[in-house]
């Protein structure tokens, strides 16, 4: 899948350039991206997006300095110079792509305010789905970064034709500061995104049995709404295994043809059962959100390692488990072959219908919102009497 990828604000501009020196590291050329910001700084601190392609926005008003956590400047500044925007994206190229994926954290200003507006932009101009990749801040982030998060993604979620969400409180370890968690967290998220939107291109391995192509990804993510991913990893085979596997072809040779039939459906049903066994590690484990799988609306199966370790029988296994297990009844699924010392399995559960966490971060805007009228209202009666609220 060929993805150009729009870095919005600092967590999107930090995660893109992450996806971009990925694709360069693996030589794929699937990915294209650009990072847009009021932050001057934020972009002079990107590594492998080329200059050309780091977007300031907001100069005249905000003199590079960013809006801090006002997402509504962000909307507005945004929708201010859309056209710049716009214009970059051309220049870096189109017509190949298949997909525009924005990547922004939801909590803060730039991101938080602007990608709706974008989103909305880029579906009214190019036929190519538009995906969101949202990062939603945890409570420690404070309740502001909430409120921001639950008004952007009510938003983004209408604008989008599908959007990403991966849960910061959900990854971030016990006792450990959201300042240095951030780098670890941006890791997972490429590391299991980077998988799924690489599905379908051409590898130096080749093409796989069951090929997962783009048109799979968009027909799984059709409906809009909200989807979570799923990821687990398991080595390749040991040495100890390898050994044992080497004794069978001598029994083989020894004993003749019946041997080769014995060892072929051994090593089959073991492979089958591995990726079976991976794929429920990665649907039962930690999803990108936490949310009920069973409510999903369709799931998208992707199994990617080294060529002799794809199992078809495993992977049409694996598929119908998952089809047991959701609400819908579509799931697709394939292999993507890569040389690597690992098998990784991503589940893909598209239009999920709960998730407690959204419902928690929805229910904290209203109260917020709640909150600042009173303010306001109590405000506006001591005005009234005659009293100043700075001495109350």
């Amino acid at each position: 899948m060929r993805v150009f990828f729009i870095g919005f604000g600092q967590a999107g501009g930090k995660i893109v350039d992450m996806f971009i020196d990925q694709d360069k590291k693996l030589g794929t050329n699937s990915f294209r991206g650009i990072a847009v910001n009021t932050a001057r700084t934020d972009l002079m601190g990107l590594k492998n997006i080329d200059m050309k392609d780091r977007i300031l926005i907001g100069q005249t008003m905000l003199k590079g300095h960013g809006v801090g956590t006002d997402n509504v400047t962000g909307a507005r500044v945004t929708a201010d110079e859309i056209d710049s925007i716009i214009s970059a994206i051309d220049t870096r190229g189109t017509h190949d792509i298949d997909a525009f994926v924005i990547v922004a954290g939801l909590g803060g200003g730039t991101g938080s305010g602007g990608s709706p507006v974008l989103a909305r932009h880029l579906k009214r101009i190019y036929r190519e789905p538009v995906y969101a990749l949202g990062i939603i801040p945890s409570p420690e982030e404070g309740r502001l970064y909430s409120y921001n998060a639950a008004r952007s993604l009510t938003t983004l979620v209408n604008e989008c034709d599908n959007t990403f969400i991966f849960d910061n409180s959900a990854w971030k370890n016990e006792g450990e500061s959201v300042k240095s968690a951030f780098q670890r967290l941006n890791n997972e998220v490429v590391r299991r995104f980077g998988v799924l939107f690489r599905a379908g291109e051409v590898s130096k391995m080749g093409v796989g049995e069951m090929v997962v192509d783009s048109s799979e990804i968009i027909n799984t993510l059709r409906g809009g709404g909200i989807t979570s991913v799923g990821y687990a990893i398991s080595e390749v085979m040991s040495k100890h295994t390898k050994k044992k596997r080497g004794i069978l072809r001598n029994l083989k040779d020894k004993f003749g043809k019946k041997q080769e039939a014995h060892e072929e459906v051994l090593l089959g049903e073991d492979k089958s059962a591995k990726v079976v066994s991976l794929v429920r590690r990665a649907m039962l484990g930690r999803l990108t959100l936490p949310c009920d799988y069973s409510t999903a609306e369709r799931a998208l199966v992707l199994l990617a390692g080294p060529p002799d370790e794809m199992d078809r029988k495993g992977v049409e296994k694996a598929k119908s488990w998952v089809e047991e297990n959701i609400a819908g009844v579509e799931v697709r699924g394939g292999d993507y072959p890569v040389n690597s010392e690992y098998v990784a399995a991503v589940v893909m559960l598209s239009t999920v219908g709960n998730a407690p966490r959204i419902k928690e971060l929805l229910d904290i805007a209203k109260e917020t919102k709640e909150d600042v009228i009173k303010s306001k209202e109590k405000k506006s009666t001591m005005f009234e009497e005659g009293i100043d609220p700075l001495f109350e």
